[in-house]
């Protein structure tokens, strides 16, 4: 592709991710709306979110399938168009029920997002600046988290017609997709037969899918569970004033964008799996420092801190895509990363569990253990860094030598 169409995929998918973001957000920050307005137990509440990832977990499957089979722009137009019309029909919901159903379609959605702008960026980028390219549209998830706060503060406690503007707005992603998108060039030519899941367990291929997902697993069991506290943590153990708190989660979110673009730089000098793991190991040192701090003060500093450790979600979306062929591409990284925030769905709920014993501090701490661990089952992945996809993955590509011709 010529430089017009990766400009038009960089901007196009920095958008199309930022809404992702602010329809998985936006839950988080109605919730006690949602609670007071239908009669919800706390158990009911934590319910919806564990929906709407499972429903994105599960999307590793159908949203993988269609971009590999399809093609990449069917794929992403599907994605968006199923999340902002589930999104937006959340206004005339009229029970718990179908609210959940709801949801979990949309997580459908949400998670073929992911997966297709990740596949287009590493299909449309040269390697030397392709961690850059895909940490900087994927940097888009704080800012998306900062318009879901600016959303919810316009239209609450009135949810439904929040929802039903934030599902309408998804009409800007779909008409630049539709309109500006060109189809991927790297794909019409691999795509020469069907793609199935069983494809990326087969031969090699298979240690490396399921040490993926192990990463993508541990590492985003640590960020939910810590993200999804954090606010509790910081008014009800730290005691930092309710508006404050706004605050401090949007220094943070701050300290996360910068993060993101930084470590895009750094993916392209030292490498893409290199940067993977000083991210994790990074958050998994900072964070300890956050939950053992009192002063509050220290505490609106740590935060950016720590969230800008917090990169890696950014960085896999140029590793896990190099890690397979292009025709299995969104597949095979679609499952490692959408299987992982399937199982990361739990981590709020097993969380909240532990902090009656241990507290929301220990809590944290756990959270950071996951951290440490996926960046040391990263060093188990192999490097990708430094050639341009073709037909295999980089790692293969490197071990089979030099091409003749």
């Amino acid at each position: 592709m010529g430089a017009r169409a990766r400009w038009v995929v960089l901007v196009g998918g920095f958008i199309a991710y930022l809404f992702d973001a602010l329809e998985i957000i936006l839950l988080s920050l109605a919730l006690p709306a949602i609670r007071q307005s239908m009669q919800l137990t706390a158990t009911e509440a934590g319910l919806l979110a564990t929906a709407t990832l499972l429903g994105i977990g599960l999307s590793s499957v159908l949203a993988g399938y269609l971009a590999d089979n399809f093609g990449r722009k069917k794929a992403l137009l599907a994605s968006l168009l199923l999340f902002g019309t589930f999104t937006a029909l959340l206004a005339v919901v009229p029970n718990f029920e179908l609210f959940l159903l709801f949801r979990f379609i949309a997580g459908f959605g949400l998670g073929g997002v992911w997966s297709v702008v990740s596949a287009y960026v590493v299909e449309t980028w040269p390697s030397r600046h392709r961690g850059r390219a895909a940490a900087f549209v994927l940097s888009s998830f704080p800012i998306g988290g900062a318009l879901a706060a600016v959303a919810s503060g316009l239209f609450l406690p009135d949810w439904r017609l929040l929802f039903l503007v934030a599902g309408a707005a998804v009409i800007v992603p779909v008409l630049i997709v539709a309109l500006l998108f060109d189809e991927s060039e790297q794909w019409r030519d691999e795509h020469t037969e069907p793609v199935s899941m069983a494809q990326i367990f087969t031969g090699s291929r298979a240690r490396t899918t399921i040490l993926a997902t192990l990463v993508a697993s541990f590492a985003l069991t640590g960020w939910w569970g810590a993200s999804t506290w954090l606010p509790t943590y910081l008014s009800s153990v730290r005691g930092v004033p309710p508006a404050t708190v706004a605050l401090y989660m949007t220094v943070l979110n701050l300290g996360m964008f910068v993060g993101y673009n930084v470590f895009g730089l750094i993916a392209d000098r030292i490498g893409r799996r290199a940067a993977i793991i000083a991210s994790l190991l990074g958050v998994g040192v900072t964070l300890p420092l956050y939950a053992l701090t009192a002063n509050q003060t220290a505490l609106l500093w740590f935060g950016p801190l720590f969230a800008f450790f917090a990169a890696f979600t950014g960085l896999f979306g140029s590793y896990l895509g190099e890690l397979f062929p292009t025709r299995m591409r969104a597949t095979g990284a679609g499952f490692c990363f959408n299987v992982g925030r399937g199982v990361s769905a739990f981590a709020p709920l097993a969380l909240g569990a532990l902090t009656a014993g241990i507290g929301l501090s220990g809590g944290l701490l756990i959270c950071a253990g996951f951290f440490i661990l996926a960046g040391l089952v990263t060093f188990l992945l192999p490097r990708t860094d430094g050639r341009q996809l073709k037909g295999t993955p980089v790692h293969e590509e490197a071990a089979a030598g030099p091409r003749a011709g």
